[in-house]
């Protein structure tokens, strides 16, 4: 598992535009199409990482907590799935329906949308703004697979509440850490 940060990306940015399947419905779906009222969170992540899983609960709390005030949250997974079967469609389907993931897990099979974004990790989280202007790019919380602080997803609440206040949020962002994103040879 090579550890990865996510890289700095210019904040105020426009989100791009992807069309990619849904693993639990199979349908397509644009970015036009799950564009939140309030704000949009798309989260790059996949089934085998740690980094993940440690993180996989808050990121449905958040949902449930944000969703209804306007946030929709998209997941999105570019792994290589001929290198890593666990995070292929089929796979990424039965993963949404056990942990009851309220929004789209998409699949990336190209892995352009994640070059788009320039994510690079998973978790890799990206806020934008009611008019898709990237306004956090940055951790969910200080927890961690192997450090005793307990998730919490203060990070990425507090830039949500921010948003829904009409509140700054802060420039100073701590980048996410995961394991990288498996790009295809």
């Amino acid at each position: 598992m090579a550890v990865t940060s996510s890289p700095s990306v210019n904040l105020g940015s426009s989100a791009p535009e992807f069309r990619l399947m849904d693993a639990v419905t199979h349908m397509e779906f644009s970015l036009g199409d799950l564009k939140g009222r309030s704000g949009t969170v798309i989260l790059f992540i996949c089934n085998h990482c740690p980094y993940v899983r440690h993180v996989d609960n808050e990121i449905v709390r958040l949902a449930q907590d944000f969703q209804s005030k306007g946030i929709h949250f998209v997941a999105i997974s570019s792994n290589d799935a001929s290198q890593y079967p666990e995070d292929g469609p089929d796979n990424m389907k039965l993963r949404a329906e056990e942990l009851g993931y309220p929004f789209p897990y998409l699949y990336d099979e190209s892995q352009d949308v994640a070059r788009l974004y320039n994510a690079v990790c998973t978790p890799d989280i990206f806020v934008y703004d009611d008019k898709l202007r990237l306004v956090y790019h940055g951790q969910i919380d200080d927890s961690r697979p192997k450090n005793v602080v307990p998730v919490t997803g203060k990070d990425i609440r507090a830039a949500l509440k921010n948003l829904l206040d009409g509140k700054p949020i802060s420039p100073n962002q701590t980048p996410s850490i995961g394991c990288s994103i498996k790009w295809k040879n």
